[in-house]
């Protein structure tokens, strides 16, 4: 199924579905899958952890909050897709950062987990058939799709790399 089939179109993630083609989904999940693989580790690296603002996320910490919000966004998935009627809970996502504990690891280590958990993520939809992917839930900002998810998912990365773009490569 392509972003086009969304039904409906969930507010607040949609800036993040805006952010993905109208493909098939499991081709822009293998799409995401070569972006995380051509990242610019060592433009990256060289940041260090510089931010650009006070009170703003490294991009160690920004990396760790995909792989968290990519593994909250798989329970809704799995959640959805198994039928689940009660609306799911929103996470804290600066509490989540704070708890990170990014300091102690290698951005290649963030991103070697991230690779794992797309591929996860990419196996759990696998399973999935075109009426499953239309099942609905409850979640944060109200209803929307395992379908969705999986655009949201993709989106998400490509929001957070694009901001890594736009305001930390100008720190090295």
């Amino acid at each position: 199924m392509r972003k086009s089939d969304i039904n409906p179109m969930p507010e607040y993630f949609d800036r993040y579905i805006n952010l993905t083609d109208d493909i098939e989904l499991s081709e822009a999940l293998k799409i995401s899958v070569e972006e995380l693989k051509n990242l610019p580790i060592e433009r990256w690296k060289a940041i260090g952890d510089k931010v650009y603002a006070e009170g703003k996320w490294t991009i160690k910490d920004i990396v760790q909050h995909i792989i968290d919000t990519e593994r909250i966004f798989t329970y809704r998935a799995l959640c959805f897709a198994r039928g689940e009627k009660a609306q799911l809970p929103s996470f804290d996502e600066e509490s989540y950062a704070k708890n990170g504990s990014t300091k102690h690891r290698t951005l290649e280590d963030l991103i070697e987990e991230l690779l794992l958990v797309r591929t996860s993520f990419i196996k759990l939809y696998e399973s999935f058939t075109p009426e499953v992917l239309l099942r609905t839930g409850l979640g944060f900002k109200g209803l929307y799709s395992v379908l969705a998810i999986g655009f949201i998912t993709i989106g998400h990365q490509r929001w957070h790399f694009k901001i890594i773009e736009e305001r930390y490569l100008s720190l090295s």
